[in-house]
């Protein structure tokens, strides 16, 4: 079987799961699932960014030792991990001390492209990142992501050299080697690279007291890059273990707010390491709420916790399927949220009580799932074209609503039975031969409804699958 590893970013635990990272869950999920289909054997990473400031100030506040805190807030992110029916094969804490000590030895392997220098220059502490003087004064002094004021710091820190790299990044971005994906994301990043300045890979312990100690200096902590990025590889057993059965990574899942550190950082580490580069990255965008970036602030957060609530999983995951996008930002808001469920429930749930009630009726035997090939779906998923290829498959779905309405078997039941019994085999055979198909967005519902038209006895579901509000 073809080896396939699929990463997500990790998420800091210093605040509750959001539609973010709904996004990056589900979409690596659906990755999943249709490479699992193809035949291939998959290994999906997941995992949890555990040090830095922001996390040790957040423990703090809550009166919880820094390790308890993020105890109960990885569990909380492994929770929610599974309550979005997504299956991991690797889960790394930044925590974890296999991971803190693969990092030292990672950032001793980098020892030829590490110096030390002091930094004065603009930082923001919500990406826990630094910006440079054009960064700065092109978004007026303010983080357009955390609409908080750059400030200014003074620091001595190691540096990480990019620019013994760049061109060797800036070739393989160029030839698709590592291919950024959507293209304008690659245009973008390519005219970042030009001006991307070496970065800084530790801070003073005075000023982040959480963190894995950079070897042979007690003074300084590692910084997020070198700790969080080698996640990708430490979970695979880097360096203690050749990992070359599932490294490179064949599609790594992020943001877009985090492109540059995974289409530049990365790959220097990854250089500098002798490692090949990912073969993908696939970028999303943003979750926004009626066309605006969520923002405590401004009051407009949604917590997927109550969307799962309302509703359940599956109309989550459909709203993704057929009104998201893979590289795209996605706009939400609780009308086009339930204006999706209810064509969740008329195109879908309809259809299959129709067809399982006319089925039991007329005494439809149990059918088998016989998946049919649909070359047009599989270019779209292999484009990471997701909602296209869902739309396909939904447009199958429609037909069937339009075949038994012309058909009418209820009508062919008084007047020919056999004809009836006929038209309903087909339609139901139809409708299960795409349940492979659903399954990569909807696994749940395909699971039922195959249940439901391979029975021995076909009859309509207890209860609805989506019942009306």
């Amino acid at each position: 079987m073809k080896k396939y590893y699929i990463t997500t970013a990790i998420p800091y635990v210093n605040g509750n799961p959001h539609l973010g990272h709904v996004m990056d869950y589900i979409l690596a999920d659906v990755l999943r699932r249709y490479m699992i289909m193809r035949g291939a054997d998959v290994r999906f990473q997941a995992g949890t960014d555990e040090h830095g400031s922001k996390i040790f100030k957040k423990a703090g506040e809550s009166g919880l030792p820094v390790q308890e805190y993020v105890d109960q807030n990885a569990k909380r992110f492994q929770d929610f991990i599974r309550e979005l029916g997504v299956e991991y094969t690797d889960y790394v804490r930044t925590t974890d001390p296999d991971h803190m000590r693969r990092c030292q030895e990672i950032w001793q392997k980098l020892s030829d492209h590490i110096y030390k220098d002091r930094y004065e220059g603009w930082y923001c502490e919500g990406c826990e990142g630094y910006v440079t003087d054009k960064e700065h004064d092109e978004n007026n002094g303010v983080c357009p992501d955390h609409q908080k004021p750059y400030v200014k710091l003074s620091e001595e820190n190691y540096y990480l050299r990019i620019a013994d790299f760049k061109d060797k990044i800036r070739e393989a971005i160029e030839k698709d080697e590592m291919k950024i994906t959507p293209s304008f994301r690659k245009k973008e990043f390519l005219n970042q690279l030009k001006d991307m300045p070496d970065v800084s890979i530790s801070r003073p312990k005075e000023k982040v007291q959480w963190g894995i100690p950079v070897p042979g200096d007690e003074d300084q902590v590692m910084y997020v890059w070198i700790d969080a990025l080698s996640n990708y590889i430490t979970v695979l057993g880097y360096p203690d273990q050749d990992i070359s059965d599932s490294w490179p990574a064949d599609t790594q899942v992020i943001g877009k707010d985090i492109m540059r550190f995974h289409a530049g950082i990365w790959p220097t580490i990854l250089l500098a390491l002798g490692l090949p580069l990912p073969k993908n990255l696939l970028v999303h965008g943003f979750v926004t709420v009626d066309g605006q970036k969520m923002s405590k602030s401004i009051g407009n957060v949604v917590d997927p916790a109550g969307i799962l609530e309302k509703h359940g999983l599956v109309p989550l995951r459909y709203f993704i399927a057929r009104h998201g996008s893979a590289t795209d930002d996605v706009d939400f808001t609780w009308d086009k949220y339930e204006a999706s469920y209810n064509e969740l429930a008329n195109d879908l749930g309809n259809l299959v009580q129709r067809l399982s009630t006319l089925c039991g009726k007329n005494g439809v035997k149990a059918l088998e799932v016989e998946q049919k090939d649909i070359p047009e779906f599989v270019e779209c998923m292999d484009k990471y074209e997701f909602n296209a290829a869902f739309e396909i498959i939904w447009g199958k779905i429609q037909e069937l609503n339009k075949r038994i309405d012309e058909e009418k078997p209820w009508s062919l039941a008084k007047t020919d039975p056999e004809k009836a019994v006929e038209v309903l085999t087909n339609l139901s055979q139809d409708l299960i031969d795409l349940c492979p198909y659903l399954a990569i967005f909807i696994p749940d519902t395909a699971k039922q409804i195959e249940d439901v038209f391979t029975a021995k006895e076909i009859s309509a579901p207890k209860t609805p699958l989506f019942p009306k509000n």
